[in-house]
């Protein structure tokens, strides 16, 4: 019986468990043994992880930049006031022609502002709109930053006399046109701003 280090603590040997002294089954068994070495498993390759991963970035992208696009052309929304006449078929031969009214499209954005006021405004709304001799910015919008500009023939800025009718005007354009973020100013005829509206 050999001797045992008295360092190593004793405990009671396992069945199939290799004594010490004895060589491991498939293992290293010392110095002019014959050595037996297991391969290492083969790696798994990440080149399709980092392909996929790649090509779903990429699609991510041009899914952003389509939403980004859309969001910046974004159609506009058609109101009571700026809708385009729509072209209706010629008159059949043997029947009359029909009274011909100036299309929408052929109206100036004033003429358009002053008939939606005139259509659902109150009577000062009305009385005030008829003092508008332009309008731009309505034509184009796409909710995001959307500016309109109304021209009158009233002088002054913030403290002159026709401020009120001007507020009214701000008012009434906010009835006629709707924005998730507009801003509408009405300007004097000498370009001073004298009221403006979010719409």
């Amino acid at each position: 019986m050999t001797q045992q280090d008295p360092h190593y603590p004793q405990y009671p040997q396992q069945p199939g468990q290799p004594h010490y002294g004895q060589q491991p089954p498939g293992g290293w068994a010392g110095p002019g043994a014959p050595q037996q070495w297991a391969p290492p498993p083969p790696k798994k390759s990440n080149a399709g992880k980092i392909v996929g991963f790649g090509c779903l970035g990429v699609v991510g992208l041009f899914v952003v930049l389509g939403i980004a696009g859309a969001a910046m052309s974004g159609g506009s929304k058609d109101t009571a006031g700026d809708k385009p006449a729509l072209v209706t078929d010629a008159p059949k031969a043997g029947q009359p022609k029909k009274d011909d009214k100036p299309a929408e499209a052929t109206k100036t954005q004033a003429q358009q502002f002053q008939a939606c006021v005139a259509k659902s405004g109150t009577p000062t709304e009305k009385a005030a709109v008829k003092h508008v001799t332009k309008v731009t910015g309505t034509d184009k919008r796409n909710d995001i930053l959307d500016s309109a500009e109304v021209y009158t023939d009233f002088t002054g800025g913030f403290m002159s006399k026709d401020a009120g009718d001007a507020k009214l005007i701000a008012s009434a354009f906010t009835s006629c046109y709707k924005s998730d973020n507009g801003l509408v100013t009405v300007y004097g005829s000498d370009g001073d701003m004298i009221s403006n509206a979010n719409y």
